[in-house]
């Protein structure tokens, strides 16, 4: 059983999605393309509010909350942003991709599923307090300068950092949502 959950008792989350095996998916602008379009699929049809992320080569973290603050609501949301982008991500590793990458997902097979593209968790940590966010914040933006990525922060094109570092003038692939303590 995952120790992490989303708990009815708190409404906004960190959350980290891995691909299995550690898979350099995220390596241009078409894979992370797919997630940024369902982010912004979610945030005008589902409630889903991203207050930051970053897509880094194998991995990508978000802030994330409904915007009537539903950790039901917001559960299925992510469940479904999990499954669509798997389906569409796994699909196109087996177009564009080594055909070891489509192997890969094979592997990772279950009972339920005959590929998986994501881990099985998504990590959810309930942020109850500014400096946990305000750690988590600078933790996700940070993410491509600590992997020698960029030197910059806001240079990260798959972040919301551009956008917090222009004060909202940097346009951003999805839409960020502020959130105020």
């Amino acid at each position: 059983m995952e120790r992490y959950r989303i708990h009815p008792d708190s409404a906004v989350y960190f959350l980290t999605y891995s691909v299995v095996e550690w898979l350099p998916v995220f390596i241009d602008e078409q894979t992370c393309g797919i997630v940024a379009d369902s982010l912004s699929f979610c945030h005008r049809q589902k409630n889903l509010r991203v207050n930051a992320f970053v897509i880094m080569p194998t991995h990508m973290h978000m802030i994330a909350f409904d915007a009537a603050f539903d950790s039901t609501r917001l559960s299925a949301t992510l469940a479904d942003f999990r499954k669509f982008t798997g389906r569409r991500l796994s699909d196109l590793c087996g177009r564009k991709f080594s055909p070891s990458f489509a192997e890969v997902l094979r592997d990772q097979a279950t009972a339920d599923r005959e590929r998986r593209f994501w881990q099985p968790s998504r990590h959810p940590e309930a942020i109850e307090s500014e400096s946990f966010w305000q750690q988590k914040f600078d933790y996700l933006h940070a993410n491509p300068c600590r992997k020698s990525l960029v030197r910059r922060a806001e240079d990260w094109r798959f972040s919301s950092a551009g956008y917090y570092c222009s004060d909202g003038t940097v346009a951003c692939d999805v839409p960020i949502s502020a959130l105020t303590w």
